[in-house]
């Protein structure tokens, strides 16, 4: 038997049911022809249920149901909720319409929900439409705050990559201003108040003896001379020591390409020091202390001379650089040897050399001990040198100038692509290092300050 609920309610109120439930009707005074719903609208998810009025003014209604009945006040809060995030969506598509294609759905879905609930006539199905979409409602509601949430987030993540973006900006535009203002320091000029900055590295290729070859140096011929454009590549053989072979470029596009080279086989080099000067290579002689010269258009040995006190044998090296107890470096101001002696106690020992003849001109030196540095080179004569930072990074922190005989350090970061840098050489035609670098030929392109530049920092 069906429950039987007895209502009386003023006549202002209205009796709601669902539409399509089955319904009976018992009137327990004199009929009347006032509806329930007189002074109220309809509401859209229920029929008007007639009544009768009695002396009091009120309208007396029986309204028979099933005992699966859906609470209607559950049906119609969901309604509202589904309503309300529809709303919202609406709103937050307008302003990105791709983040809440989901969300979209979800909704679309709860409002099919609602319309196949209100055509249900009760049982087991109407319940599990309910519970459905109660289930999505809550999803679509979580959705939408994730969403928010993420907005949130998104946009304090965007104003700081904004802000970050910003400032690069600014620095980009004042260093154009820089550059714009102040011209390049031309090939072989030393118009310049010293080094400024290091590029990032640029890989060219491995050397053309292979991965293996770890050791070695590279580079451009160092005599400021505009028309030469030779390039040489000498990988060390065994115990990344012995210097036997070296190829010769014509052009920078040659040795790219691996074409039009030139491989010659000597034999009796010692380390990565070497470099090429007005097309002659200078290098340690193998277990001495002395100093070689080749010409290289004939790859004759034309001059041996022994450097006085230098130390050998891996005496005073680099540090994570054997082998390199004598350091060639050409810049603008001529041929330079880097070295160490007893005499100075494994410091740093800076000569410049007569290209003729190998004869030591004028010596300085330096309170750098040279196996804490991990190399160095020269530029205007101008002592740069290198000390490793990390395996990636390495820093040149001090500078000696062979002009004033004074020394500085400073802080410039250079970025390496492997652990050690074997050989370095600097070229005053392009203003770059050339680095060997594990194997990898890499080079650099240096910033130098200009004069006036170095005139406004003076105080007044």
């Amino acid at each position: 038997m069906k429950p039987t609920l007895a209502l009386q309610i003023p006549l202002l109120l209205l009796l709601l049911v669902l539409p399509g439930q089955p319904q009976s009707l018992k009137e327990e005074s004199a009929p009347c022809s006032v509806n329930c719903d007189k002074n109220q609208p309809e509401h859209e998810l229920v029929k008007i249920v007639p009544g009768s009025v009695d002396e009091d003014g009120l309208c007396h209604c029986v309204v028979h149901l099933p005992n699966n009945l859906i609470p209607l006040n559950q049906l119609e809060q969901l309604q509202s909720i589904t309503q309300e995030l529809m709303d919202k969506y609406d709103k937050e598509l307008s302003r990105e319409a791709p983040t809440y294609s989901l969300l979209h759905l979800e909704l679309e879905g709860a409002r099919e929900l609602v319309t196949q609930l209100m055509a249900k006539d009760g049982g087991n199905e109407a319940e599990d439409l309910l519970s459905q979409l109660q289930s999505q409602v809550a999803n679509a509601s979580l959705t939408l705050k994730l969403l928010a949430d993420s907005d949130q987030r998104s946009l304090r993540a965007y104003r700081q990559e904004l802000d970050i973006l910003e400032g690069r900006l600014s620095d980009c535009e004042r260093e154009k201003c820089q550059e714009a203002s102040d011209p390049p320091v031309p090939p072989g000029s030393c118009a310049h108040a010293g080094l400024q900055k290091v590029s990032r590295p640029l890989v060219v290729q491995v050397n053309w003896r292979g991965f293996s070859h770890k050791a070695g140096v590279w580079g451009r011929d160092a005599a400021p001379n505009l028309d030469s454009s030779l390039y040489w590549v000498a990988p060390l053989g065994s115990e990344d020591r012995y210097f036997d072979y070296y190829r010769l470029y014509k052009s920078y596009d040659d040795l790219v390409l691996m074409k039009d080279f030139v491989e010659r086989k000597m034999g009796y080099g010692d380390g990565s020091g070497n470099t090429v000067y007005e097309n002659f290579m200078y290098f340690n002689y193998y277990g001495t202390r002395d100093i070689a010269k080749v010409n290289l258009s004939s790859n004759t040995l034309v001059l041996q001379r022994t450097l006085p006190s230098a130390t050998y044998n891996n005496r005073f090296s680099y540090a994570g650089v054997p082998w390199k107890d004598i350091d060639f470096a050409g810049d603008e101001k001529g041929l330079w040897v880097l070295y160490a002696t007893e005499e100075s106690k494994g410091n740093l020992v800076v000569s410049r050399l007569n290209t003729s003849t190998l004869e030591v001109e004028k010596t300085w030196r330096t309170s750098q001990y040279k196996p804490a540095m991990s190399g160095a080179f020269m530029a205007c004569g101008v002592l740069y040198a290198l000390r490793p930072l990390s395996t990636r990074q390495e820093e040149i922190f001090y500078a000696f100038d062979t002009t004033t005989g004074r020394e500085r350090h400073l802080s410039i970061v250079l970025d390496k692509m492997l652990e050690t840098l074997h050989g370095i050489n600097y070229s005053p035609l392009d203003h770059k290092l050339y680095v060997y670098n594990d194997g990898y030929l890499i080079n650099y392109d240096l910033s130098f300050l200009t004069l006036k530049h170095k005139q406004s920092k003076r105080p007044a």
